[in-house]
């Protein structure tokens, strides 16, 4: 009997750049299919801006077909305007995957972090040095590029009850010496 396969998409909102990275996920095995970025016109009108996120995601998701979503939740800064237009471009982004029938689940940055590294508040570099770990090392991109990797992953261990090693640990460092073949 195979295992079931299913393709998660995690994607890093942005108005300006969005990050997305795909994984194939086999029984509790996940293999990294893609991780990039999308950009968008800073001067373009925000509107505008918000039916190219949408259009971009479609062809993306037209391109690799997941079975699921997750989305990294906006981040609450100080500046209500960016935050407004951070939760539109969120909001084109899901009524794009909704339009394709794939559900969509959302999670907080912290919870991202803490699902990858062990730790809420890693840093990006932090994150994405553990992405590397657990995918093999992958050609260099931008950390919006592996926070959507990040978002994913976060699903995938979500989905399966899993953490990295089935086990919590009061941070990076604790982690690290607890499973060093995981630093390269």
């Amino acid at each position: 009997m195979t295992k079931p396969e299913r393709i998660i998409i995690g994607i890093d909102p942005g108005t300006v750049v969005m990050g997305y990275g795909v994984i194939k996920v086999v029984g509790k095995e996940a293999e990294l299919l893609h991780l990039n970025i999308l950009k968008f016109k800073s001067k373009a009108d925000h509107f505008l801006r918000l039916k190219q996120i949408f259009d971009e995601t479609i062809k993306v998701l037209d391109i690799y077909h997941p079975d699921e979503m997750a989305l990294e939740a906006p981040f609450f800064g100080k500046n209500v305007q960016s935050m407004l237009k951070l939760g539109r471009a969120q909001g084109v982004i899901m009524a794009a995957a909704l339009s394709r029938d794939i559900p969509v689940q959302e999670y907080s940055p912290r919870k991202v972090k803490q699902s990858v590294t062990g730790n809420g508040n890693a840093s990006k570099e932090q994150v994405s040095a553990m992405l590397n770990s657990i995918y093999g090392e992958f050609a260099k991109t931008t950390l919006d590029a592996t926070d959507a990797l990040a978002v994913a992953t976060c699903h995938f261990y979500q989905k399966n009850n899993a953490n990295i090693s089935g086990k919590s640990y009061s941070g990076w460092g604790t982690f690290l010496k607890n499973n060093p073949e995981r630093l390269h």
